[in-house]
């Protein structure tokens, strides 16, 4: 009687899923995973699909250029999420906003979400930034949960999708720890 191998093991988190800065040579990467989130969850940015897709590929690359930092998750050899860092003049200086958080609809569930936005907090911290704000749309109650556990809380703060005001999004924030 032959024994059978053993069963292969799950590769290890670090070992199938990886978060890499968005770098200017990276555009076309970038480019994708924003369009396809665009496509998948239509309601759940200030930009929408035909805008995004409507760039030419000089303005691709400007964008990556110039936008805050930004990460996208990879799992194998397929891109699997987004998330960036973006500081707007009219900010306070420690305060920066979590924008473009997007999970492909393969990966939610796993460990994507709270990599990125971890990833993202993680960076916020140690630049100095000691509040990060976030706007998410009142339907997208998933998310909602998402980030309620992460520890962001709402804030009152509504605002209206320019391109569908029928889409209402509140502003959470999260106090990063003094000293992260």
């Amino acid at each position: 009687m032959t024994e059978s191998p053993p069963p292969a093991k799950p590769p290890e988190p670090a070992e199938r899923l990886r978060v890499t800065p968005v770098t200017p040579e990276a555009w076309r990467t970038y480019r994708d995973v924003r369009l396809a989130a665009l496509i998948d969850s239509p309601r759940a940015f200030w930009v929408t699909y035909p805008e995004a897709a409507r760039r030419t590929d000089e303005q691709w690359r400007e964008r990556v250029a110039v936008m805050g930092p930004t990460w996208v998750a990879i799992e194998g050899d397929r891109p699997v999420g987004t998330v960036g860092l973006w500081h707007g003049d009219d900010q306070p200086p420690d305060e920066v906003h979590l924008v473009g958080m997007w999970v492909a609809t393969v990966a939610r569930g796993t460990d994507v979400a709270a990599t990125l936005v971890g990833t993202a907090l993680s960076h916020a911290a140690a630049s100095g930034w000691r509040r990060v704000v976030l706007d998410v749309a009142h339907e997208n109650r998933r998310a909602w949960a998402f980030y309620l556990r992460m520890g962001f809380r709402p804030t009152g703060r509504v605002e209206r999708m320019p391109w569908d005001p029928s889409v209402t999004e509140e502003m959470m924030v999260l106090d990063l720890p003094a000293g992260a």
